[in-house]
């Protein structure tokens, strides 16, 4: 829960309490008895400290100025200098009274902000609106509009880009003595998958998975014992069977090293599993937390958007490079705790970087408050989701591209708004005026600028109804 890592890690015990590894309140222990000395309570335990970065990465962050509300203000004051301008003007020229108030109304009417006020609420109701219709959720208007800046994807690996469960990724057979076949792949994960029935560890019940999704019968075992960070063995079809590490395999006086030709085809950063029947090896098993199917898509995705993408996880650096590889990521930075995911986040910011975090987990949380934008994946936690700006609901990596190629789209929306408006103004309020009557020109009618004045509103309108024909990734 708290590093993020997708297979257990071995703990061992000391001579005394204070000698043996830490463990953490809040995570499983998958085998085993653990006695245990208390070091911290309330404030001081891990998740405690999470919360507390949470908070203050919250307090910390500045709201973003609205871009309309500077406009109307230097825009108003402006109108209504004109507008009394105007109206000195047509009284020192010699105009009657209703002249002098009709081009004075005029450009108080065609003047009236309504276009200007609309220009940013409206693209981002359109906006927010179309993204939730895709499963594309924006906390707030804030959230849409910061994340059109950003220059840099920092994402988490368990869960984010990869599956977030070990599962078998390759089977590998070993050679038989003279006269004895090699098994196939299907034999040796029928043994350790009828040995491994029983199993609550997360490598059993993925070797398990594999099998039940093969359609293998797996056989009754008997005399069953369970080797505590080893792993199993098993009588099956009279044979006696062991599954687990080499360190069990050695106890067991199988082999005193991995046979070299297969410690070499064994894929880095996976997790492997080592058959022996009879006490003859047979298979490796290779386990590994696996990239999602659209993850390497979506890393090409933020790189075409001018993105940089970093890798950043608590697991330990081969299982990183492994999916890195898999995904086309370049930049990593692994075995790294909740509070120190914060930090590097400030780091990236500190270098002028706009940083979005993309996130499943509790680790996660207080990165994703850091973070100019926090994404969190829709199958995350409530904590995850609760601290970002940004839920993806179909919980696919590419929504995270869509969602910033649509902020950048409303805010391309609010910019035409805004210009169209104001230039609308610029134009509108002189002819109201009355510029071009001394030129032989129109007049601009009080109705008919009210008329102009309602057409802008409904343009603005318009344009931003164009985001609802934004194109998303077909998933």
């Amino acid at each position: 829960m708290l590093t993020g890592e997708p297979v257990p890690v071995e703990k061992t015990s000391g001579k005394s309490a204070s000698d043996g590894s830490e463990v953490t309140g809040g995570t499983l222990n998958t085998n085993g008895l653990l006695t245990i000395r208390v070091k911290r309570v309330g404030g001081e335990t891990t998740l405690a400290r999470i919360i507390r970065l949470v908070e203050n990465a919250q307090l910390a962050k500045a709201p973003v100025a609205r871009l309309a509300d500077q406009v109307a203000g230097v825009f108003v004051p402006i109108v209504l200098v004109i507008a009394a301008s105007t109206g000195f003007f047509w009284w020192y020229s010699g105009a009657s009274a209703n002249e002098i108030l009709s081009y004075t109304v005029a450009v108080l009417v065609i003047a009236c902000p309504c276009a200007l006020g609309l220009a940013t609420p409206i693209a981002i109701m359109v906006g927010t609106g179309t993204g939730a219709q895709h499963g594309i959720l924006f906390r707030n208007a804030p959230a849409l509009e910061a994340a059109q800046g950003l220059d840099t994807i920092i994402m988490d690996k368990t869960g984010t880009l990869t599956v977030g469960r070990p599962q078998v990724t390759q089977i590998l057979t070993v050679e038989g003595n003279s006269g004895v076949p090699v098994p196939d792949e299907k034999e040796v994960l029928r043994f350790a998958a009828a040995v491994e029935q029983g199993s609550e560890h997360p490598l059993g019940r993925a070797v398990v998975a594999e099998a039940e999704k093969q359609e293998l019968d797996l056989a009754d075992i008997s005399e069953f014992e369970a080797k505590t960070g080893f792993g199993e063995k098993a009588v099956c079809n009279e044979k006696l069977v062991l599954v687990g590490n080499p360190a069990l395999m050695r106890a067991e006086n199988v082999f005193n090293e991995v046979p070299e030709n297969l410690a070499k085809q064994i894929i880095s950063g996976s997790t492997p599993i080592f058959v022996a029947v009879d006490g003859k090896l047979i298979g490796v098993i290779c386990l590994a937390d696996e990239a999602r199917p659209e993850s390497k898509t979506a890393v090409r995705k933020f790189q075409e958007l001018g993105l940089e993408v970093v890798m950043l996880t608590g697991d330990h650096q081969s299982s990183a490079e492994a999916v890195a590889s898999k995904t086309g990521i370049t930049k990593i930075h692994s075995g790294v705790l909740p509070e120190e995911k914060a930090e590097i986040v400030k780091q990236y910011q500190a270098q002028g970087a706009r940083v979005g975090m993309i996130g499943d987990g509790i680790n996660d949380a207080p990165a994703l408050a850091q973070a100019d934008v926090g994404i969190a994946m829709g199958s995350g936690t409530d904590v995850a989701m609760e601290t970002s700006d940004i839920v993806l609901m179909k919980n696919d990596l590419r929504h995270v591209a869509d969602a910033l190629r649509l902020s950048r789209a409303t805010l391309r929306n609010i910019r035409q708004n805004l210009f169209w408006a104001f230039g609308y103004n610029v134009i509108g309020i002189p002819i109201a005026a009355g510029l071009l009557v001394p030129f032989g020109g129109p007049a601009l009618h009080p109705m008919l600028a009210a008329g102009a004045m309602a057409f802008s509103s409904v343009s603005v309108v318009m344009n931003s109804l164009r985001l609802r024909g934004f194109s998303f990734f077909k998933s």
